[in-house]
């Protein structure tokens, strides 16, 4: 992940050379997550906040970058599967006009804290994968003085549990996302 850090920050540094202009901001917004081929759950309203560096190039491409937080998993009738993770989405923006564009990348996460419970008492012992790769598409549309609207839906592409040898049923993350974010630059 710190390699693949770095390799982003050359990017955009390279990037921002031939760039038509920057957009850094800030966003927040609510989740609504589930596992996707697990039966009897259902969906999770969670909280996702965190920033956004883009650049645009010409009228109708752009690159996007967030670092976000996020609240996913899913709930069932006893209790919940919460997952936090730290996202990394990168998606190509492509402008139908002045102010509203499509989304289309991949997603990087990395799982910052697992909590299971089941009628009110917590388990640890469920192996959960601690990377998340998946895919991301969306809308979003820019409001004048920097203000931005956006909804994405990201698509697992691995699968949540560790090891599905031992019993666990296979599943992947499937999240959709509404934000507000306000850009600075």
């Amino acid at each position: 992940m710190k390699k693949f850090a770095i390799f982003f920050t050359l990017c955009l540094l390279t990037f921002s050379a031939t760039a038509q202009s920057l957009d850094f901001g800030v966003k927040a917004g609510l989740n609504f997550s589930n596992i996707t081929d697990a039966s009897n759950l259902d969906t999770r309203t969670g909280f996702v906040a965190g920033v956004f560096l883009g650049i645009k190039f010409g009228d109708k491409i752009a690159v996007q970058g967030d670092l976000l937080y996020s609240q996913q998993g899913a709930e069932f009738d006893l209790g919940n599967f919460d997952l936090d993770y730290l996202n990394v989405p990168l998606v190509l923006k492509y402008y139908l006009s002045d102010r509203f564009n499509v989304h289309l990348g991949p997603q990087f996460g990395v799982l910052l804290n697992q909590e299971t419970t089941i009628i009110g008492e917590t388990i640890d012992d469920i192996a959960t994968n601690n990377f998340d790769l998946s895919g991301v598409i969306g809308i979003g549309y820019d409001l004048p003085l920097g203000l931005r609207l956006e909804g994405r839906y990201s698509f697992g592409l691995s699968d949540v549990p560790n090891d599905v040898a031992k019993g666990l049923v296979e599943g992947k993350n499937s999240v959709a996302t509404l934000s507000v974010g306000f850009a600075f630059l």
